[in-house]
């Protein structure tokens, strides 16, 4: 008879390959952060145990270095990573002094080296673009209030504090030019929510709710956006903004132990991943009708889950398994 050992490792690896699971490799510490600049393109990122940041990209037709390429620094946050641009990537992580640390790719094969852009975060950036050379990076300080740091093509900004009494990493998304929507959970368990509509910011609102992680958010299109996050009762709950109110949070059931993951390919569409209590991928979909019923899409996970489209019907999943390896799922949306 196997050695018990050996038939968990064959059983593992039976559910991976089930689902069609392909390993990346590597020794991770942090969930993977991914990104695509164009059709076909994916590049992914993960914090390994000496504190660098290592990459690896598809193009395609492979993926490419045949070993994770590390990209060095010393960072105490996952990495998080947005382009604005063909050939173009921004990658963030706080580092081991709590400052924000940037590192680009300009023209598809230059990465520029770390750079520190100060600050003093608690929580790994958030960040996103809303236009070509424009970005817009925000933290939690020390006294829990959101900052807010950003590039305007020529220069940084400079730290800006929003204010809040944050308990969440906070989540930021943008439906069009000059728009950003930023969500965290507060001290009393409600998602809030502060907007910038291109000349001032909202001030925070109550969205209410007793969330207990991050939320994740999204918008297939212009005044649309969609919110989740995982309930006391670990059940994964909605909100809606449909362009001129709020929908009241929604009970969508399942059971998570990981932050949810949350993706659009096209209007009226949203795919939502997270990582069940048996640690398998669990998904759900928006098909602008109805939401499908949940799925398991197999694995065994132990990371919040990285999702990310490049095209219509499209998506692509990464996640650390119990060999703190990246997998990869590519899923059909």
């Amino acid at each position: 008879m196997a050695p018990i050992a050996t038939l968990i490792s064959l059983s593992i690896h039976c559910l991976l390959a089930a689902a069609q699971w392909e390993t990346l490799g590597g020794v991770f510490t942090s969930p993977p952060a991914a990104v695509s600049w164009s059709d076909g393109r994916l590049d992914v990122f993960g914090r390994g145990g000496n504190s660098a940041i290592y990459h690896r990209y598809w193009n395609g037709s492979q993926w490419t270095p045949s070993n994770w390429e590390s990209l060095g620094g010393l960072l105490e946050s996952p990495p998080v990573a947005v382009s604005w641009a063909t050939d173009r990537i921004d990658i963030f992580a706080v580092g081991t002094d709590r400052a924000l640390r940037h590192q680009a790719l300009t023209g598809g094969t230059a990465w520029s080296g770390w750079v520190s852009l100060g600050g003093v975060l608690q929580s790994p950036p958030a960040a996103v673009s809303w236009g070509p050379d424009r970005l817009d990076v925000f933290g939690v300080g020390t006294d829990s209030s959101l900052q807010h740091i950003a590039w305007n093509g020529t220069s940084w900004s400079g730290w800006q504090s929003l204010g809040g009494v944050l308990v969440s990493t906070p989540t930021v998304v943008s439906w069009g030019i000059n728009r950003l929507d930023i969500f965290a959970v507060g001290t009393d368990s409600a998602i809030w929510h502060m907007a910038w509509d291109g000349s001032s910011w909202s001030g925070w609102q109550s969205l209410g709710g007793t969330l207990r992680a991050q939320p994740a958010a999204v918008s297939w299109g212009p005044n649309r956006l969609d919110v989740f996050s995982t309930g006391m009762d670990t059940a994964l709950w909605h909100t809606a903004w449909n362009g001129s109110s709020w929908s009241g949070w929604t009970s969508l059931g399942d059971a998570f132990e990981s932050l949810p993951a949350a993706v659009s390919w096209g209007s009226n569409r949203i795919d939502v991943y997270g990582v069940g209590i048996d640690s398998s991928l669990r998904h759900i979909a928006w098909n602008g009708t109805v939401w499908t019923a949940w799925e398991s899409l197999g694995s065994v996970l132990v990371s919040t889950p990285a999702a990310v489209s490049w095209g219509p019907s499209h998506v692509d999943v990464f996640a650390l398994s119990t060999d703190y390896a990246v997998w990869h799922l590519e899923a059909e949306g």
